[in-house]
């Protein structure tokens, strides 16, 4: 990627500093090219001291990119937007990781076409392990589309998606690491209750989720096939697994991504983020 400036709006967050570390880290980018905006100056002070250009004016910041990192809370797209909107250009490629948020309406918020590429990280992104799903929007060229897998590339793995499956990636991949702690925390509990000492029974049930993963993703072997190999007849874990079923977790699952899911399509719509924008 040649020299240029990429700018974050909003970027102090535990999202966008998470992307920041995982390209100074892969040498995606040099401190100097990276902006970084925040609210409050006190935010920023850390990465000062690191070298990158910090403000909390985020039209200044855009106006100094080449790429622009849309990284705030859906509540903050309003106040923000009309901030940049003046100096955002087709010159520009902007990423957006705002939840919910679909490319043809941040374009109907700004009032003009702009080269978006919609993202959804997901918090281990804070461990380069995230899964980050990609979608461009009807402006955005397939360089765009290159530029930010590169950059996400640097935090974990990365999926190209037709942007009408983003809300699902988000019900999924985003909110699916919090379905992950809660199986973990109960996993530790289970520990616990037969014995174990909490920080063992933390350290099993994560690396148990850890290892597993790795097992589907290494091997590409369906998980009911690699449950099957673990579940020998007569033995422990297909007692434990018919418990699982007799209380519904497969059901509650797929019930909590279906929900999550569903929850992503609404957030801009129906009196949410995006009637408050389009009404002032």
């Amino acid at each position: 990627m040649k020299p240029t400036r990429i700018a974050f709006i909003g970027g102090a967050g535990r999202i966008g500093s998470a992307i920041i570390d995982g390209l100074l880290a892969a040498k995606t980018f040099r401190p100097g090219q990276i902006l970084i905006t925040a609210r409050h100056p006190d935010s920023l002070a850390l990465w000062r001291k690191r070298g990158l250009r910090c403000t909390v004016r985020n039209a200044e910041a855009v106006r100094q990119a080449a790429i622009v990192i849309l990284c705030v809370h859906p509540e903050q797209v309003a106040e923000v937007v009309q901030e940049i909107a003046g100096v955002l250009t087709h010159r520009q490629l902007l990423l957006s990781v705002v939840t919910g948020l679909s490319t043809a309406t941040l374009e109907e918020i700004v009032g003009q076409e702009l080269r978006i590429v919609r993202a959804m990280p997901n918090t281990p992104v804070m461990v380069r392990q995230s899964m980050t799903c990609l979608a461009r929007g009807r402006h955005a060229t397939a360089r765009d589309l290159e530029i930010a897998q590169r950059i996400f590339a640097a935090v974990g793995e990365v999926a190209l998606l037709d942007e009408h499956y983003m809300d699902a990636a988000t019900g999924l991949g985003g909110c699916g690491p919090a379905f992950a702690f809660k199986i973990i925390e109960a996993l530790t509990e289970g520990g616990i209750k037969v014995g174990l000492a909490r920080t063992v029974a933390r350290k099993v049930a994560a690396q148990v989720l850890k290892g597993a993963a790795e097992l589907v993703l290494r091997t590409g072997i369906h998980p009911a096939e690699l449950k099957e190999q673990v579940a020998t007849p007569a033995g422990c874990t297909i007692d434990g697994l018919a418990k699982l079923e007799e209380h519904g977790l497969s059901i509650a699952l797929i019930d909590a991504v279906e929900t999550a899911t569903r929850k992503a399509t609404q957030l801009f719509r129906s009196g949410g983020p995006e009637e408050k924008i389009l009404d002032k």
